[in-house]
């Protein structure tokens, strides 16, 4: 089921920083545009990969007014340990961004992205500020995300909001858009880009 243009989950949740941090988390109530990515497993291989490329990002999603959070179903103390574990040992050690615990797996159901052993896909949100998705996807477990790819969209949305243009395939920021009509798309096609 597609959360596209509806209001994400209303489910509180908790969640902990590097520096041991607890904190209850909504959002359905955001403070402000969210991504959320759901990782497999504390512990695993892919998933550091990931939370080290999102930290890498971070000043680029701060810039556009996102807040990042991290969830998978393991518990806090987990969570904890691994905030605490070296890179050198696979840990993610300097992740400043919170982790969400879904221990409980409530989300993680309501959603519908786990899987048979009940392990969460890597799936990722995108929710403005009033707690409306506007953009969602799943990978399986052992395909890693394209980090770029959710600036890219974060930027489309803020072009569109601000400009009411349609950003068409391979849109990046700085590149024309096009207006929403025919004439837009044959205008668009007649441009050299």
């Amino acid at each position: 089921m597609s959360y596209i243009g509806k209001k994400f989950p209303n489910i509180n949740l908790n969640s902990v920083t590097s520096d041991s941090k607890e904190s209850i988390v909504n959002l359905s109530k955001p403070p402000n545009k969210t991504l959320l990515f759901f990782y497999p497993m504390d512990f695993t291989y892919v998933c550091p990969t990931e939370l080290h490329a999102f930290q890498n990002q971070l000043g680029e999603f701060e810039r556009r007014g996102i807040s990042v959070y991290g969830i998978s179903c393991d518990a806090i103390q987990v969570h904890l340990a691994w905030l605490k574990t070296p890179i050198s040992r696979g840990g993610v050690e300097g992740i400043t961004f919170p982790l969400i615990s879904d221990s409980t797996r409530i989300l993680s159901k309501r959603l519908q992205i786990l899987d048979e052993q009940d392990i969460s896909y890597r799936a990722t949100y995108l929710i403005d500020e009033n707690g409306k998705v506007f953009y969602e996807s799943i990978n399986d477990m052992p395909i890693g995300r394209d980090i770029n790819e959710f600036i890219r969209i974060i930027d489309a949305k803020q072009h569109n909001e601000k400009f009411g243009e349609l950003c068409p395939a391979n849109w990046k920021l700085g590149r024309k858009a096009m207006e929403e009509s025919n004439a837009g798309v044959i205008k668009y096609f007649s441009i050299k880009r």
